[in-house]
């Protein structure tokens, strides 16, 4: 069992989203410690990137502001080493493959697994060219996770049967932002991937407040939360690790 499965075994997850670098990767190294203080389970962290097409206007901002104070590949890797040292949360990077391939595809997963990384998820990366990826996440020993959206339907249990650690179910169709009212009909998706297999889902997208997150507990295994957050982090700039933590601690105990 990896130690991202692992999550899944103790109850119901809460997933935080960042942004590393924003504002500054010295932010970042306080306050992914801080969340999992405060109750974050797995924390995926956003490899900012200058067209990031799954994300919605504050995700985009947030990269904008990372990539001008000066983040890069090497950097946050230097930097999870250094979270590292102060906690053993889960951690997931969230990219694209354009930055991946650009840095190279096995230096990057290899760089990445040396620094502390538990698990890959890129959204950009249609299930069909998972080997693109997938041979060097097993080589050092990282989970790619699977995703799957409202429009996956028959393809959803094909992906399911190869998915491991946890499948990323997409809540609804467009970018990441945050949503008034989430409508796909999520329990026919997640008893899809259960008839295939036993695995973990965790919901993402659009989720933002407790009702939204006690709400998808219901169906799913974990709740994924990113521009909910990441707005805290535009509002509050350096001083935002105090009011992201209180947030977190608000979700996991709305789905506790």
């Amino acid at each position: 069992m990896s130690r991202v499965t692992d999550v899944f075994s103790k109850g119901k997850a809460f997933i935080p989203f960042i942004t590393a670098g924003d504002p500054h990767l010295s932010v970042t190294e306080e306050l992914i410690p801080a969340m999992a203080k405060a109750g974050a389970d797995l924390i995926e962290i956003g490899i900012p990137f200058s067209d990031p097409v799954a994300e919605g206007i504050v995700i985009q901002e947030a990269d904008a502001r990372a990539l001008l104070a000066g983040t890069t590949t090497d950097k946050i890797f230097e930097s999870v080493k250094r979270i590292r040292m102060k906690t053993s949360v889960p951690l997931a990077f969230m990219t694209y493959l354009n930055p991946i391939f650009v840095y190279g595809s096995e230096r990057f997963i290899k760089n990445a697994a040396e620094c502390g990384i538990d698990a890959l998820i890129v959204p950009d990366m249609p299930f069909e060219e998972k080997e693109e990826l997938k041979p060097y996440c097993n080589q050092y020993g990282i989970d790619l996770i699977s995703l799957i959206a409202p429009t996956s339907k028959e393809r959803i249990k094909t992906i399911a049967a190869e998915a491991e650690a946890f499948v990323y179910c997409v809540s609804s169709m467009g970018v990441t932002g945050v949503r008034k009212e989430i409508t796909t009909n999520l329990g026919d998706m997640i008893s899809l991937v259960k008839e295939t297999k036993n695995i973990p889902c965790a919901i993402g997208f659009g989720i933002s407040t407790t009702e939204q997150a006690a709400e998808m507990s219901r169906y799913a295994d974990g709740v994924i939360v990113g521009s909910a957050i990441v707005k805290l982090a535009a509002r509050y700039g350096a001083d935002c690790i105090e009011p992201i933590c209180s947030y977190v601690r608000e979700m996991k105990a709305a789905i506790s």
